[in-house]
């Protein structure tokens, strides 16, 4: 298993400088991605781009960027862009979104999400292939195509926790992103479910990466307190709170990685166990809590990659 560390927006405010160091961190540090996802500040896309010019090797991942706000056509220029910027690093991880954001803030149609989907995965794939698309569907209109000379298609994973986005990960991506899941629900739904549906359709075994919180520290039930705070909307909206249930949690403060070094260490061991290829860590906390969980992770992915050799 692979570990990964989140960058931006999710770890607290910071300036673009600030992501950008962040990414280089995490490459200095022998950690084997960085992942940007789209929140409500920088967008994600532009600042892998930004990032993948300044800080060589280190593979870098969108998870994810929801699509109902970006057109196929849009959404595939921006990505050919970074995947460009960064040398052909990128991993462009994409999502339907928490329905309660798409229709309060954007007033747009959440309904029938993995219908949706489906239709928009056919289409952004072809685009990323440097396709010309015709498309007069139910749910999209698509035609046309993106001129990106050079640039082979990024690795295209979906954001999947119920069965039916699961078998649309397995059957038209690469494979899956979750968040706030469990290992309970991870090895008994996430991973067989996407499996299945990859190998139903003739398709490689997917990668699945599995990302949560996580914080090294000695004084556990108050850094779980505070997560359970910061991240109290994800125990609420149904997306996450269905998952929350298949793992027995009450809140996202259950699901999250937080101990000692051993026991944060055989956290992920438990994970790796699981059949997820890759651990997206999200660091939690101060500026020196997250330094301490990065050094800690960077051990890991060492300690990983001199197994795998």
């Amino acid at each position: 298993m692979k570990i990964g560390i989140a960058v931006g927006d999710v770890r607290g405010a910071a300036t673009l400088t600030e992501v950008v160091h962040q990414v280089r961190v995490a490459a200095d540090s022998g950690i084997d991605s960085a992942w940007s996802a789209q929140a409500l500040g920088w967008d994600a896309l532009t600042t892998l781009a930004v990032a993948g010019a300044q800080v060589p090797a280190i593979a870098l991942g969108a998870a994810v960027v929801p699509t109902p706000q970006r057109h196929p056509l849009v959404l595939a220029s921006q990505a050919l862009t970074a995947q460009a910027a960064s040398g052909g690093r990128l991993t462009l991880g994409v999502g339907a979104g928490i329905a309660a954001m798409i229709q309060g803030m954007f007033g747009l149609s959440a309904d029938r999400p993995a219908a949706r989907m489906r239709e928009y995965l056919t289409v952004l794939s072809a685009l990323l292939r440097g396709e010309t698309v015709n498309h007069r569907g139910e749910t999209l209109t698509a035609v046309g195509a993106v001129d990106a000379p050079g640039t082979l298609p990024p690795i295209l994973l979906l954001a999947a926790l119920g069965p039916a986005m699961l078998r649309v990960a397995g059957e038209l991506a690469d494979g899956t992103v979750t968040w706030m899941t469990g290992p309970r629900t991870l090895a008994d739904h996430i991973v067989p479910s996407v499996n299945r549906a990859a190998a139903a359709a003739g398709r490689p075994a997917p990668r699945v990466i599995a990302g949560l919180v996580v914080c090294v520290t000695g004084n556990e039930a108050e850094v779980r307190g505070r997560i359970a705070q910061q991240f109290a909307l994800a125990g609420q909206v149904p997306e996450y709170r269905a998952v929350l249930d298949r793992e027995g949690a009450a809140g996202p403060g259950d699901v999250v990685v937080v101990s000692d070094e051993d026991g944060v260490a055989g956290h992920l061991r438990r994970i790796a166990d699981t059949g997820v290829t890759d651990f997206l860590a999200c660091p939690f906390g101060t500026p020196a809590e997250q330094d301490r969980t990065v050094a800690v992770l960077a051990d890991l992915a060492k300690s990983t990659s001199a197994g795998a050799a």
